[in-house]
This record gives structure tokens, C-alpha cells and sequence, in this order.
């Protein structure tokens, strides 16, 4: 199992926040699962950025009748 150092972990996740957060003022709101697939980077690592912009109040997370829905925080 490969390992990565703390603060190598934490600027991967914040950097992909970043990439969240584009994605989703450039498209809209989407579901977790096409958001997922939208960013080059691991599933988990996609969730732990999410989880980070939900922290921060940044995103809105909803159940949509086909799964979550992400959107920005208007």
C-alpha cells in the first residue's frame, strides 16, 4: 500500500476542492456519481474534497430522487 504524507495528502484533497468547486460553477449542480467521474483523481480523494467544501459551507448536498445532488452555496 503506498503511502503519503500528511501534508501532501491534505494539498491533494485541497486542490481538488478547487477542482470541485470549478466543475460546479462551470456545469451546475450534479450528482455525486458524474462528479466523481468528471475529475481525474481517485473516487476517495474526490469525496474527501466534497467533505471539505461541505465543512467549510461552500456546497449543498441533497437527495435527489436518483442519488445526491451537489450544487454551490448560492
Amino acid at each position: 500500500m503506498a503511502t503519503v504524507d500528511f501534508e501532501t495528502g491534505v494539498q491533494v484533497i485541497g486542490e481538488t476542492a478547487g477542482a470541485v468547486w470549478h466543475v460546479l460553477s462551470e456545469e451546475g449542480p450534479m450528482s455525486l456519481a458524474k462528479l466523481a467521474r468528471s475529475l481525474d483523481v481517485p473516487r476517495d480523494v474526490t469525496m474527501q474534497a466534497v467533505g471539505w467544501l461541505a465543512r467549510e459551507h461552500k456546497i449543498v448536498i441533497e437527495d435527489g430522487s436518483r442519488g445526491r445532488i451537489v450544487s454551490l452555496r448560492s
